[in-house]
Order: structure tokens, then sequence, then C-alpha cells
């Protein structure tokens, strides 16, 4: 096996491992699942700086290495590898927020279906110091689709006021709790952040939850001005469980509920429309409420509406003063171009950050649902991920924490893939090789991390992406998608070159320190 325990004896760590290697299981998509339970774990461990002059490498691949750690040193002399990856420092660019996934309904019921070891074990690798540090949650206000039943928290016609707003109890005992035993393992605060799907069915012009439909009225009516307080009572109401939002979003996919039929919660908004009710009623309620530091992403929608939505919206003075960020999801990338929606888009507006608050494998209906073990899955995701970042992205969040088997619960049976699998019925939880890939950039982009320039000796079919972190370490994180290992070197002015290979469909993290 190509598992080693090498990242498995710290002393001390809560992860001891039973034997030298990593328990797996190949359900025949490729690659394998990482098989964890209440007593054991892998895990990255805490992951130091190398002694100057020296390099650590760590590797995940199809053939079964997961985060597999080694050392090496820099040399005087170029190694002569036809690929020369030079770093380039004073290129700089955009600072990283961070990485995370999303506490829906359905994330957090899997998670109690665990018995309480297990479930200590799973939120200890997304969130403690030995797991892969994860920054960002995303949390839904109310039902979504990875809901077992549709309710909104003022379900009450006709309530204005929202005298009768309330938390579900999916939020009293199932998100909240686990949000705060996340809070608890993170070395530094959470950032948390709401996306709305759909306002109580009372506010909307067709009066349900899902279909095509929008809020009654205008920007600036009553309708729109109880929206807005909706969200500032959300904040309210979590804030009671000491639970402090780093931002909210404007919607999620407000073009889901301009589309005829569809399916699950939604609430339609044009760029116009979403543009006004920013401008005349979240913002000033925002602004004038107790939360008026949160951060407000406008978009939470498809890559292929920008730069178009952002014009807009930010166009217009009265909006965009109390706008942050632009969020965006990944379903449709296949048809946008990276330079042309998210670099135009930064060029355009590059006092607004891009984030990417929403992606998952397993969506389309060509490829649907769970697959445990599959590669091309995480190479899907680091893929996706070096190309946002190298256009000016400044975060990643995936979409559903966990899942069970099915890719659920979901009310309308839209079953996606997760990175991490629960089966409860034998209380263990499988990691996906999507959760690898998560791993390799959450665990070392710290917050504040600078993306820096990087140039090729040759044209490489590599995906590359070169960052300073605010301890002035270097990280380059290389992906090979190809049946070919490459070798190459890395040339670095202060240091010399750093000999290296990427085996065939792997992901690699280097990291050296620069003083």
């Amino acid at each position: 096996s190509l598992f080693t325990s090498h990242s498995l004896s710290q002393t001390g760590s809560l992860f001891k491992p039973q034997s030298a290697y990593l328990p797996t299981l190949n359900f025949g998509h490729g690659s394998v699942v990482c098989v964890c339970n209440a007593t054991y774990c892998d895990s990255v461990g805490r992951t130091g700086l190398p002694d100057p002059g020296q390099f650590l490498s760590y590797v995940s691949s199809k053939t079964g290495s997961r985060l597999v750690k080694s050392q090496g040193q820099f040399q005087k002399n170029s190694t002569g590898a036809a690929l020369r990856i030079t770093l380039n420092p004073s290129q700089k660019y955009q600072r990283i927020k961070g990485f995370g996934g999303a506490m829906t309904d359905a994330a957090a019921m899997n998670i109690l279906s665990l018995s309480s070891g297990a479930q200590d074990q799973l939120l200890r690798q997304y969130f403690s110091p030995d797991g892969i540090e994860y920054r960002f949650v995303r949390v839904p206000m109310a039902s979504c689709d990875f809901s077992t039943r549709l309710y909104t928290y003022a379900d009450t016609p006709e309530d204005y006021d929202l005298q009768n707003f309330t938390l579900a109890e999916e939020d009293i005992h199932m998100k909240i709790p686990l949000l705060q035993r996340a809070q608890a393992l993170s070395a530094q605060p959470l950032n948390l952040f709401a996306s709305a799907w759909s306002a109580p069915a009372w506010l909307k012009t067709n009066g349900a939850l899902i279909g095509k439909g929008s809020l009654k009225g205008k920007p600036g009516g009553k309708e729109h001005k109880t929206w807005a307080q909706y969200y500032i009572r959300f904040l309210e109401e979590y804030g009671k469980y000491n639970l402090s939002f780093w931002g909210l979003t404007s919607g999620n996919e407000p073009t889901a509920g301009e589309m005829t039929n569809y399916s699950f919660q939604a609430l339609g908004f044009t760029p116009e429309t979403q543009r006004d009710w920013i401008a005349l009623d979240l913002g000033p309620g925002l602004h004038s409420s107790s939360f008026p530091q949160t951060r407000l992403m406008i978009l939470d929608d498809n890559r292929p509406l920008l730069p178009h939505w952002a014009k807009v919206v930010l166009s217009d003075v009265q909006a965009a003063r109390y706008v942050h960020g632009i969020g965006f999801h990944w379903y449709l990338n296949n048809i946008a171009p990276p330079g042309i929606t998210l670099t135009t888009t930064h060029h355009l507006y590059p006092e607004y950050f891009l984030f990417a608050t929403e992606a998952c494998a397993g969506w389309s209906p060509l490829d649907r649902g769970v697959r445990l073990g599959s590669w091309d899955r995480a190479e899907d995701y680091a893929h996706d991920i070096i190309q946002d970042l190298n256009n000016f992205v400044t975060g990643w969040t995936d979409w559903n924490l966990t899942l069970n088997q099915d890719g659920g619960p979901n009310w309308v049976k839209n079953f996606v893939d997760s990175p991490i699998i629960v089966d409860s019925s034998k209380d263990v939880f499988y990691k996906q090789p999507t959760f690898y890939s998560m791993a390799h950039f959450s665990k070392f982009l710290w917050e504040g991390s600078q993306r820096v320039g990087v140039s090729f000796s040759q044209h490489t079919s590599l995906d590359i992406s070169a960052y300073i972190r605010p301890d002035a370490s270097a990280v380059l994180i290389i992906l090979n998608r190809s049946e070919e290992e490459v070798q190459f070197e890395v040339w670095d002015q202060t240091l010399g070159f750093l000999p290296g290979s990427a085996p065939p469909h792997s992901i690699l993290t280097l990291l050296w320190s620069r003083r």
C-alpha cells in the first residue's frame, strides 16, 4: 500500500493510527476512499515549516497516495529539467480569504446520524488544526433542496413586522450545535456566511416557495422591506447562540426564481431588481442594524452571468456602497471561460472581492450522485479551484459538508456528491478524493496569502498556482491531469532550484520558507 503513517505519528495527536496503513476501500470509481470511525481517522496533522533551504512536498494521487509528505533540499544549480517553473514574488495579485463548505440541513442530519465519537472525528477532519482547517461555512437561511421539508422562518401570512419570526428545529437542534462545536475545534474564528433560497410564500408573486416567483410589489415597498428585515432577524437569532456572521449573499441563484416550474426553493431577481432591493432595502437595513460590518456578496449564481450582473448592480452608486463582494457558483463554468467572466469583472471592479460560494460533483444528469473514490471528481475540484484562484478569486466554498450514500437527504431527489459520505448503518464515514483536493488548498493557503507570478520555460499541461503566505513562506500547488509523470524544477531566486516531479493524475502542494 502507498499509505504510510507519515502524517499520523504526531505525539499527542487525536488521531492514533491502529496500523501503519490507512484503511481504504475501492468501490471501482478510479481510486479509493479513506474509512473513518469513532476511534480512527487518518489526518494531515499540523504542518510546520521545513528548515531554511529545505522544502516539504505533499502529494495525493489516483494510485492512492493521500497527502503523503516528503522533504527535500534546494540545490544551487539547475537540475536540467525541461520544465522550469520560475517564482516571481514581485508580481502580486489578490489575497486569499479561505475555503470551506456548507452546513445544510442534510449535512447536519448526516453528521448527527453518527455516534458522538464519529461526529467529533468528522468535525475535526474539517475544522481542527489536525484536520484541513476550513475557515468558511455557508449556512442556508431556512430550507433548501437539501432539507427534508419546506419551511421558512416566517410562515405566518401577512406578518410584515415579523412578530412570529422563529428559527426552525433544524437550526436549534442540528445546525447551531454543530456550528458551535466546529468553532470550538477551530484555532481561529470561523467565517460564516448566510444565503436564503426563498422568501415566505405570502411575500411572493406565486404564493409558493418553489417555482417561478419574485417578491410582490417593488423595491422600497413593504414586501421588499420585510424581506430585508428577515435577514437582520436571522442574524439576531443566531447571535443569541454566540454565532456571528462574516457575510451574507443577496440570495441563492436569483435566476432560478425566473424559471418556469423551477422544482425547488427559489426567489427570482433580475440584476436590476437586485440592485434596487439592495439600494433601497437590504443595504440601508443592514447599515442601520447591529450588523453594519457584515459583508454583502451579490449574485450567488452561475459564472456566465458575469460581468453583466456586476455591471448592473455596481455601476449604481446607491447599491454599490453596500456591497463588498461577488459570489458565484461553478455549475455552468464549461460555457463561461474564467478570463472573460472573472478576470474581466475583477478589472472592472477591483475593489469588490470575487468568491466561489457553491460547487459540488455529481450534479449533472449525465454523471449523477455519489461516486465513492472517484479521482476524476478530485481533479475537477482542483482544476476549478486553481483556475478560479488564477483569475482573482479569493476563496472557494464547497456545497454539503457531508451527505449519505444516496447523495441526500434531498426532498426533491436532487442527489449530488460530497467530499465526506456517511454510512450511519456502520457508524463510519468515507473521505473522498475530493476531500483531499480541498485539503491541498485549505490546509496551506492561510488567510492573507497572496498569489504571485509564476512563469514556465515551456508550455505545460500542468495547472499551477503560487502564493506567498503571511509567514513569508511560499506555497506552490500543482495539478497533473495527464497519464505521464512530469519532471520539473522550481527556481526561487533567493534559494536556488527545487527538484520535483508530479506523478500521473496527482495533486501536489510544495511549501518552503523564504526567510
